[in-house]
């Protein structure tokens, strides 16, 4: 049976006209297990991170290439924060209705309130394929760039091209 969180994805991006394909595979908590069992797909694989500022009331979703390190520190300067840090599985499952190992830009279609913002590494957009979980961490799912770009304005959280 296919997951409550999953099933609400695919409805929105059928009521967006936008193509997927769905891969399933065991649950994967991590890049490296994910690249077991997903290696074969074509595209960018991605590595979603939700991070919160010092004070908590600023919250942020990087979208890299899976390979790439995020050094924090840069990127809080960057951002003219003091400090960033992992959120918690509390923070993840209030702003983002998500699970630890299904961290994944398609929880923004749960941020009704707009307030995660999106980093998303430049280098993607140069793919044409780009892969996510689809809000659970048994399935993968392969788009396009294009239909990726355009799902997240839907989404209408505010969204940085950034160099990671």
């Amino acid at each position: 049976m296919v997951p409550r969180r999953e099933v609400e994805l695919y409805r929105y991006l059928d009521d967006l006209g936008i193509a997927y394909t769905r891969h399933e595979h065991p649950p994967v908590y991590t890049v490296e297990e994910a690249r077991e069992h997903c290696s074969y797909l074509e595209g960018g694989h991605c590595k979603n991170l939700l991070l919160r500022n010092r004070p908590g009331e600023r919250h942020y979703l990087v979208v890299t290439e899976e390979s790439k390190k995020t050094n924090l520190k840069s990127l809080a300067r960057e951002l003219g924060e003091t400090k960033l840090s992992l959120a918690s599985p509390r923070r993840l499952q209030k702003y983002l209705d998500l699970e630890p190992g299904a961290v994944s830009p398609f929880g923004l279609i749960n941020d009704h309130n707009r307030e995660v913002e999106v980093l998303l590494d430049q280098d993607l957009l140069k793919e044409t394929y780009i892969n996510f979980h689809p809000n659970v961490n048994t399935a993968t799912v392969t788009l396009t760039v294009d239909d990726f770009w355009r799902f997240l304005k839907e989404c209408g959280n505010q969204i940085y091209q950034v160099e990671l």
